[in-house]
């Protein structure tokens, strides 16, 4: 029969509107940039997540820039983008990824320097044969009974921490310490000096300058072929600072898996601290303790709670945070003691003294020592300490004279061992021992005659 022209139009059309439906599903839904605020982008786009990473692309340009959704307001998206702005402009569409951010992980990460999204920094091929698979940077913690025993200790190569703080495989610790005490210092020794499997270094927002003389310490003694070392620098965007620390638990998480032992060093929690409160604060977030929104006080945990032991290998986390003063008004190193599994105090006064490392035995404190060290070492650390307690009891009476011998045994021990005892507690820098060689040492104050 044939077709009226009404007829024929319509079945030319309806090819025509099943074409467009197709290319519309397989099309991407996109939205559109409405607001910019400073670093943060308010987007009106459909079916987003908190965690996605979306690609802001202008149509004139064709500049395209990654930025992560950090919150949802009035049904807007609220991103921080994950480079610089420049070159967008009212027209940017925003193109949801469906996916959150990811990094690539396998051996070939050693020995290399990259930054928060996996890239190469050290100048070498950006290419890296090795690196086999794609890990998410945000990752459930691993469940409490899918964690191994902890059972071993892990040698740090610092005579004060083996014998006197010594530190468990899996165990979590903060060094804790004013500006200039040695922090960065301490912890480059520490994964020098480590019997380690691997080393996994997060430098967030560290100056550029101390990230190559990191760099090249670890080169010149021979370290960096076992060690990874993620760097965002402090005039990165505070996403990227962000992201440096979870990117760094997440390659940490990697070698785990493969029954590694890991040292995780985190340099520093503060400036990670700094960068979550900027982007809770650019995102609307109240302001709660000191300034600090209560985001960082939920990110911290489940940052942290990601490394330790798991089903085969462990990461042991080391996670530096400088304080103000004493620390007791200091929130975040408030909430890290309160959190972690030991802490180390690096001391001014010692500093002043050129007494380094500056480790003030008596405020730091590893809870799981007494887990993993035999009984003897045990005891001579417990001495030991006693012993310095007992000095610094006395030491003002010592400096005005006013100390008398012979009606205090314990005190004049003390004042007899304390020189053996601080020359124990220092150490040259880049100046390794073993944990048998430090608890030797420890045997033999004790033995010498007062």
């Amino acid at each position: 029969m044939k077709q009226s022209p009404v007829e024929q139009k319509l079945s030319r059309l309806v090819p025509d509107l099943n074409q467009r439906l197709r290319q519309d599903v397989a099309r991407p839904k996109r939205g559109r940039v409405r607001r910019v605020v400073g670093v943060v982008v308010h987007a009106t786009v459909d079916e987003v997540r908190l965690g996605e990473i979306c690609n802001l692309v202008d149509p004139k340009t064709g500049r395209s820039v990654r930025a992560e959704v950090v919150g949802l307001e009035n049904e807007q998206a609220i991103l921080l983008p994950l480079a610089d702005l420049t070159g967008l402009s009212s027209l940017t569409e925003v193109v949801p990824t469906g996916a959150a951010l990811q990094v690539g992980v396998g051996p070939g990460l050693l020995g290399r320097v990259i930054d928060a999204f996996g890239k190469p920094l050290d100048g070498g091929p950006e290419e890296m044969p090795g690196v086999e698979r794609n890990y998410s940077v945000h990752a459930d913690p691993p469940s409490p009974f899918a964690r191994a025993l902890v059972s071993d200790p892990m040698q740090l190569g610092i005579r004060a921490l083996d014998g006197l703080l010594t530190c468990a495989r899996g165990q979590r610790v903060g060094v804790l310490g004013e500006p200039g005490v040695g922090k960065s210092l301490l912890l480059s020794d520490i994964v020098r000096g480590t019997d380690a499997d691997v080393a996994v270094v997060a430098l967030v927002g560290e100056r550029g300058r101390e990230v190559r003389e990191f760099v090249e310490r670890q080169r010149a003694a021979g370290g960096m072929a076992r060690t990874v070392v993620i760097a965002a620098t402090s005039d990165r965007p505070a996403i990227e600072r962000l992201n440096a620390a979870y990117v760094a638990t997440t390659i940490a998480e990697y070698f785990r898996d493969q029954g590694k032992h890991v040292l995780l060093a985190l340099d520093n929690v503060t400036r990670f601290a700094r960068a979550q409160r900027e982007i809770g604060l650019a995102s609307g977030e109240p302001p709660t303790r000191r300034g600090f929104p209560s985001s960082l006080f939920a990110a911290l945990p489940r940052l942290l709670e990601r490394s330790g032991p798991g089903e085969k290998g462990t990461i042991t986390g080391l996670y530096s945070v400088l304080i103000e003063g004493d620390g007791t008004l200091d929130p975040v190193a408030e909430e890290l003691q309160a959190l972690l599994d030991g802490h180390v105090f690096l001391s001014s006064e010692l500093a002043q003294r050129n007494h380094f490392p500056a480790i003030d035995v008596l405020r730091s404190r590893s809870r799981l020592m007494d887990t993993v060290v035999p009984a003897q070492h045990r005891a001579d650390a417990g001495r030991i300490r006693e012993l310095l307690a007992r000095y610094a009891e006395v030491e003002l009476l010592l400096r005005v004279g006013e100390y008398e011998k012979g009606h205090d045994a314990v005190a004049d021990e003390a004042v007899a061992r304390i020189d053996r005892i601080n020359d124990f507690l220092r150490q040259e820098t880049a100046s390794h021992e073993t944990i048998s060689a430090a608890q030797k040492r420890m045997r033999e104050i004790l033995d010498e005659k007062a």
